[in-house]
């Protein structure tokens, strides 16, 4: 008879950086690199309208204001901001519900959302990724072509506060040279996979049969 390794959690991991840091980007190259469904980036609740082309689910989980509210009120958000007119937020619920199918989950999130996060739910792993220089930074926002000077400055500004909490996380990256970072970057996810709580769940059939005492 065949049996099977007790299930695992999956890990929580809370991906933060200024602006043209290259976070997304990163993340989205490691989901090419581990295609599996064994990862993937959390979907966001928000108030706002879909934009032409988002999916409901896929996108974002687009709620109505009310529905928003209640939900704060019921705590069944690990982090939420209002910005400018509408709600973002990460629900406890669909992070919890992914983590327990084993599956290791990205909260792609700024310093704030994540100090609410890590209060909720100790155990995520954080990581902040940093540009190599401020120079390398206005150079990629600047090769956008979408913002004037002013609010290349006022990004700029920004960027700099966020990188001033750096500290606060568990790793760091300083994006250089992106495929060495993106190396490094699924080091850190793969090494939590391989810590010995979860693997001694994954594994418990076979550790017992292994150290079983046939004598």
């Amino acid at each position: 008879m065949t049996t099977t390794s007790a299930a695992a959690d999956g890990n929580l991991f809370i991906v933060a950086a200024p602006s043209g840091a290259g976070k997304s980007s990163l993340i989205r190259a490691l989901l090419e690199r581990h295609n599996d469904g064994s990862m993937q980036v959390s979907v966001s609740c928000t108030t706002r309208a879909p934009r032409p082309g988002e999916i409901d689910g896929e996108h974002y989980h687009f709620l109505d204001v009310a529905t928003f509210q209640r939900k704060i009120e019921a705590n069944e958000f690990y982090e939420w901001a209002k910005v400018f007119d509408n709600y973002y937020g990460t629900s406890r619920k669909v992070i919890e519900d992914t983590l327990k199918r084993g599956i290791d989950v990205f909260l792609d999130i700024d310093w704030q959302g994540a100090r609410q996060v890590r209060e909720a739910y100790p155990q995520a792993q954080s990581i902040f990724i940093m540009p190599p220089s401020l120079a390398v930074l206005e150079q990629r926002l600047r090769s956008r072509g979408q913002d004037s000077d002013d609010v290349i400055r006022g990004r700029m500004a920004k960027a700099q506060a966020e990188m001033s909490h750096y500290h606060e996380f568990d790793y760091l990256l300083v994006n250089d040279d992106f495929n060495e970072t993106l190396t490094n970057f699924e080091h850190i996810v793969l090494a939590r996979r391989h810590r010995m709580a979860l693997q001694q769940s994954r594994h418990a059939t076979k550790l017992k049969d292994l150290l079983a005492n046939d004598g």
